[in-house]
């Protein structure tokens, strides 16, 4: 029996979306395991970084489990934009940074985020709410 429509697509984009889900959640839980380190790690205040790491960790499990997918890649990508803005005018890091710890890691991320955000993360979700 041949594959439904769309099937590969959506297995496809269920993989993105478990892959950049798990990267987003295990953040967000280093971030709140010890806020203080990584807060003085990536110069934001404590408060700041308690809540990026609530938002990365609700954010990767929504977009794992695809609820609210589109507003929660939204709110990814303004956290990734913050991440890139740091790295390219702040801490002055290339393309490939130093020890290949740059931004392209980030537009990588962030490009991912993109495609599941305007393809609405495929058919196999959870709950569909439009």
């Amino acid at each position: 029996m041949p594959d439904p429509p769309g099937f590969p697509l959506d297995v496809a984009l269920l993989f993105m979306r478990v892959m950049v889900g798990l990267v987003f959640a295990a953040s967000g839980l280093a971030d709140l395991k010890d806020p203080a380190a990584r807060a003085k790690s990536i110069e934001l205040s404590h408060g700041l970084t308690l809540f990026v790491g609530g938002a990365e960790l609700l954010g990767g499990v929504a977009v794992i489990s695809g609820i609210l997918i589109q507003l929660a890649c939204v709110g990814l990508i303004v956290i990734m934009a913050g991440a890139i803005q740091k790295k390219i005018f702040v801490w002055k890091t290339g393309f490939w940074g130093k020890d290949g710890l740059g931004w392209n890691y980030d537009l990588m991320i962030t490009s991912m985020l993109l495609v599941l955000l305007f393809s609405g993360g495929g058919q196999l979700k959870l709950f569909t709410f439009w």
